[in-house]
């Protein structure tokens, strides 16, 4: 380091210690802004952490054991058992399935699990009335049963009942308050039933070909490695369909919800920093803009450039450090504070503390928008020379230097970086990072935009003062409009977009979906029972369309003879178990894009017709050779066609299809799907439960309001999300109207010395701020549509159409929230006296 610099250093902290004495004056709408974005990502990343310190304190209870293999359509045989009870200290074997529920003439859709007398392993089950488990599923005359309170509801049951699982008998003991392991299973379609396993033993809810999965919970020796026991499984168990779970995840289908959901809301509190961003070059600009008498004077007595850019850069270094700190106090301290609220709110354990990683993420991004948004406007003030500064307020409009664009540039690679990498889900950030790039540029030009038309249209005013006023002063020098359309708008894009695909999600769930989707599925119809099913449901007038299919599960375990994983990675389709059916001749309603199907009756090697975009997605091609594990047994089959298959209709279809003779013997049920006019649903479910009890009914319907309900939650939370970037969008709006409060105050005494009213100098102020909120309004919507179309087109693959209420609600809140900060700062400049002004500016 050189003599000057340290120098240098000495003399600027001197002037920037003398200069922050005189208080936060100018930068509290900076502080305020980094303080509410990095209090919203800190908060989102504390309660995520909350919940994930919870799911891994709990995760044996709500696995249910130290470890689950799992597998589907067949429970354990001797090999797999030996090799569980050689490992555990106890072993609970529980199955799972779904069924209807009778009572009378009520049917309700049920998630059963049978249970052995080792059930749970770890936790605690709740019952009303208070007995034990076991006394409860030994019922009496009958075997016992335990429901949900819901489901008990929906029945209009009571303890002592009669009720049918599955054409079943059971007694109704008590109701289930509580399962240590209510969220292992994953998403369910109906209320839970609890029975004893002894209680299904020769009835047909557990028969061959029936759909189940079964569940063997271990409890395992202290300190027994479960990575290495893993390892070991599925070495052993490769290709045999099992599947592992333990203590480690013991719901990895909440925890990548909950990583998911707040990766989004985080990339939202990322806007909402943008957002505070333009609040923090705003204040910046303006605050310098003030000290130019200041800046000057050090320049004519000898101040290097240097000297100025480290004297403001330690100041505003300083403000931005209590910005961040005061935003790392609140989001530590609010998810504290309502934690007694969350944890009721919460369906999964949350162990609310301070979690330093979450606190250190939330300041990296604070320090990075900081340092990336004052850089510019102070590393203009270094190449500025005394001269320009007293003879022209408005210099400095020069860009700083290739040495500080390059600074710049590698701050906003940081930021999209660490985001990227911090977030998990990388693909994701980086596309949303583009995004709020485009909508920032497009907002400075729309901002150009107006001013350029401002001034044309202000020739255009004659007769009408007050809008020919606001007309020139957006078209004038030290307007506010880049601030102010940078600002609203980001916010409302962000906004609008989140409203764009809420409402095409719930049209194409509550709207479309319904239109094209069965009225119900029907599984585990038994093969001899298709002829009278048939009857009952084509017979029906009211029935316009029946599908059906044999339905088997099968998991792929190879492709070409290597593991699948190894050959086309993590793909959802090798994720467990997948639905596999046969057929003879080409079906109906099938199309075969590549390839050629079997002909009917072929009774050669094992071929298999794969669905075409998942083909393409796994890398496949015709001659390939997939080995699938069906109820513990490999195929290897060639494949000889793809074909479509929509899955966005809600109807029947399968990632595999092989030929008929490739199944033969294999035990297995029917599925269908019935499209039915909705006034017939009720007589149609009640017909089917009386003549064929075994057979379980799904309503599409019910299935649909489940998923409306995550709906409402996710918009819920990414709503509250996008108001706090509104929020700091305000506020940088009420930082550009106190940096223009002073024009304003002159304005308005020119105007009042040449004998304009004040009702007309307010009319002028309101039209400007209304033409600016418009505008940003508008723009904002353009860009949220354009982003809310590109997500649904290429991540969710859902149509598209505009939702004009929430089109031009964002127009209209806008105007709205420009006009309200507008007008609240246009009181004080009209009411100074024009003498008071115009003496000052001598």
């Amino acid at each position: 380091m050189s003599q000057s610099q340290p120098r240098a250093l000495g003399l600027a902290t001197r002037f920037a210690a003398r200069e922050l004495r005189a208080g936060l004056s100018g930068f509290r709408i900076l502080i305020a802004c980094l303080a509410l974005g990095v209090a919203a990502i800190a908060a989102i990343g504390s309660v995520r952490g909350a919940i994930e310190a919870g799911l891994a304190r709990e995760g044996a209870a709500m696995l249910g054991g130290d470890a689950e293999l799992s597998l589907t359509y067949r429970f354990a045989d001797a090999a797999e058992r030996a090799w569980m009870q050689d490992r555990a200290t106890a072993v609970s074997e529980i199955a799972e399935f779904r069924s209807m529920a009778v009572l009378g003439e009520d049917r309700v859709l049920t998630q059963v699990k049978a249970v052995d007398a080792a059930y749970p392993l770890i936790g605690e089950l709740t019952l009303s009335p208070d007995i034990p488990l076991s006394q409860a599923l030994a019922g009496g005359d009958l075997p016992g049963a335990v429901m949900a309170p819901a489901l008990i509801a929906r029945l209009g049951a009571e303890t002592g009942d009669r009720v049918e699982i599955g054409g079943t008998a059971f007694r109704l003991m008590a109701a289930l308050e509580s399962e240590p392991d209510a969220n292992a299973s994953g998403f369910s379609l109906g209320p839970r039933t609890l029975v004893a396993s002894g209680a299904l033993a020769g009835t047909p809810l557990l028969a061959p070909g029936t759909l189940f999965d079964s569940r063997y919970r271990l409890s395992l020796p202290p300190g027994t490695d479960l990575a290495a026991l893993e390892a070991e499984a599925e070495g052993r168990f490769s290709d045999s369909g099992i599947r592992w779970r333990d203590a480690r995840n013991g719901a990895p289908g909440i925890q990548a919800f909950v990583e998911r959901l707040s990766a989004f809301l985080v990339l939202v509190g990322l806007a909402g920093l943008a957002v505070g961003g333009v609040g923090v070059s705003a204040a910046v600009r303006a605050y310098l803009a003030g000290k130019i008498g200041i800046i000057a004077t050090l320049k004519t007595l000898g101040a290097s450039g240097r000297v100025i850019l480290l004297t403001y850069g330690l100041q505003i270094g300083a403000l931005s450090l209590i910005g961040i700190l005061l935003g790392l106090a609140l989001g530590a301290l609010l998810p504290l504070l309502v934690a007694p609220i969350l944890s009721a709110l919460l369906p999964v354990p949350a162990e609310f503390g301070l979690y330093p990683g979450a606190l250190a993420e939330a300041a990296l991004y604070g320090a990075l928008t900081a340092a990336l948004f004052t850089l510019w406007p102070l590393a203009r003030v270094e190449e500025i020379r005394a001269a320009q500064l007293f003879r022209d307020p408005g210099a400095g409009q020069a860009l700083p230097r290739p040495a500080f664009l390059a600074v710049l540039v590698l701050l906003a690679l940081a930021l999209a970086g660490s985001a990227a990498l911090l977030s998990g889900a990388a693909s994701l950030t980086l596309w949303a990072f583009a995004g709020i790039l485009a909508a920032l540029l497009l907002l400075a030009l729309a901002a150009r935009a107006l001013r350029a038309a401002a001034a044309r249209l202000g020739a255009l005013s004659r007769g009408r003062p007050a809008l020919r006023w606001s007309l020139a002063a957006i078209a004038g020098p030290g307007t506010e409009v880049l601030p102010v359309i940078l600002s609203l708008g980001l916010g409302l894009s962000v906004l609008a977009s989140v409203g764009q695909i809420d409402g095409n999600m719930r049209a194409a769930i509550a709207e479309e979906l319904p239109s094209r989707a069965p009225s119900f599925f029907a599984v585990d119809i038994q093969p001899d029972q298709i002829p009278a099913f048939l009857e009952r449901t084509e017979g029906d007038a009211a029935v316009s369309r029946v599908d059906r299919a044999p339905m088997l599960r099968g998991v792929i375990t190879r492709i070409n003879g290597a593991p699948a994983r190894e050959v086309a990675g993590d793909h959802w389709v090798l994720r467990g178990d997948r639905g596999v059916s046969y057929a003879g001749a080409l079906p109906d309603n099938t199309t075969v894009t590549s390839g050629t199907w079997w002909p009917e009756g072929y009774s050669g090697p094992p071929q298999v017709s794969v669905s075409a975009e998942e083909g393409a997605e796994l890398g496949l091609k015709l001659g390939d050779r997939l080995t699938v594990n069906i109820l513990g047994r490999d195929i290897e089959a060639e494949i000889t066609s793809f074909r479509e298959v929509d899955f966005s209709t809600a109807g029947m279809g399968f990632i595999l299809v092989m030929n008929e003779a490739a199944l033969a013997g294999a035990p297995h049920s029917w599925i269908a799907t019935i499209y039915a006019e909705r006034a017939a649903e009720a007589p149609l479910l009640r017909d089917l439960g009386r003549d064929f009890p075994n057979v379980t009914a799904i309503s599409v319907r019910e299935a649909i309001a489940l998923v409306t309900d995550l709906l409402d939650s996710i918009a819920a939370a990414t709503s509250w999300g996008a108001a706090i970037t509104l929020v700091t969008g305000f506020l940088v709006l009420i930082g550009a109207a106190l940096s223009g409060e002073r024009a304003r105050a002159y304005e308005a005494a020119v105007l009042k010395s040449l004998g304009a009213s004040r009702a007309r100098i307010l009319a002028s102020f309101a039209l400007r701020a209304a033409l600016m909120g418009a505008g940003a309004g508008l723009v904002a919507l353009l860009a949220g549509i354009l982003g809310a179309w590109a997500i649904c087109h290429f991540v969710l693959e859902t149509s598209y159409a505009v939702i004009w209420p929430n089109a031009l609600a964002v127009v209209l809140g806008g105007l709205a929230l420009n006009l309200a900060a507008g007008l609240i700062f246009a009181w004080r400049p009209l009411s100074v006296r024009p003498a008071q002004v115009l003496r000052a500016q001598d």
